[in-house]
Order: C-alpha cells, then sequence, then structure tokens
C-alpha cells in the first residue's frame, strides 16, 4: 500500500525544513553565530573582516584547501596552521595573522602566539603590542586575500558589513 498524498506531502516538508536548516547552518549557524560574530573585535577593517569571517565558513567545508593556502602562500609551517586550527583559533584569524605577519616582515608564529597570549583587545591591540600599524599594511593583506580567493574560485561580492560597524 503506498502512502496517499498528505503523507508525501509531509515528508516533502519535512525534506525541504531540513535542508533550509542545513543552509542556514552553513551561512552562519543562527541567531547565536550572528551574536558572537557582532562581538568578536575583528582588524578595524570591515572589508577584510567580511573575509575571514567568510574564510572561517569555507575552513569549515574545505579545511585541507585552506591549510595549503597559508602553508604556501603566506609562507606559513604548516604544522603552524594544523596546530592553531587544532587548539581553537578561528581560520580567519589564522590567515590574518599570516597575512600581517607576511606583509610586515615578521613570522606568523609570533603573531598567532601574541593573538593566543591577549585577543581580546582584537587585532588592533595585537598590532598596537607588537608595533605594528595595520592600517598600513591592510593593502598587501587586501591583495593576499584577494589572490586567495582567486585561487578558491570563490567570489565575494556577495559579502555585506556586519551590522553597527
Amino acid at each position: 500500500m503506498s502512502p496517499g498524498p498528505a503523507a508525501a506531502a509531509a515528508v516533502l516538508a519535512l525534506a525541504l525544513a531540513t535542508a533550509a536548516g542545513a543552509a542556514a547552518q552553513e551561512a552562519g549557524g543562527g541567531p547565536q553565530a550572528a551574536a558572537e560574530e557582532a562581538a568578536r573585535p575583528g582588524t578595524g577593517d570591515d572589508w577584510i573582516d567580511l573575509r575571514l569571517d567568510d574564510m572561517d565558513r569555507y575552513a569549515a567545508r574545505y579545511r585541507d584547501a585552506f591549510v595549503d593556502e597559508v602553508a604556501r602562500y603566506l609562507e606559513a609551517p604548516r604544522a603552524l596552521v594544523v596546530d592553531a586550527l587544532g587548539h581553537g583559533m578561528r581560520p580567519g584569524d589564522v590567515y590574518y595573522a599570516c597575512a600581517l605577519a607576511r606583509a610586515s616582515g615578521r613570522a606568523c608564529r609570533g603573531l598567532v602566539e601574541a593573538w593566543r597570549e591577549d585577543p581580546g583587545g582584537g587585532w588592533p591591540g595585537v598590532a598596537e603590542r607588537l608595533g605594528l600599524a595595520p592600517d598600513d599594511l591592510h593593502r598587501r593583506v587586501r591583495d593576499d586575500i584577494r589572490a586567495s580567493y582567486r585561487r578558491w574560485a570563490r567570489p565575494d561580492g556577495h559579502l555585506a558589513p556586519r551590522r553597527g560597524r
């Protein structure tokens, strides 16, 4: 005996609800994730912050490609990238640490360690403690981000600024 039209409609509705929930989770994880994202101190540059948030989503899905990108093009030791990610550092923060290090002529390890010591003031706080002027370095960081997005074939035109920033 086959199910009737009402049962088929119920199954379809359940499938659509499940798919919508999965899409919402990948897109940002709902209200709690949105609140966490808004509370994050960031870099002080909205354009960069948007892409770093997007990199978190990209790395969640394509971790190996993300690690390869940071190790190869930002000249970071692969073990450092894997360790930082494995100990709870956001992928966007790992990327930014290594891009800022590359732009400033420093080792990525030093910026990762500075972030781990005190992430509370965000990247502006780290930069101040290390005597860096991130505004002067952000052009190069943006160039690195654009190049990464090209290599990943990941468009970024859909990214909109965070609210309240």
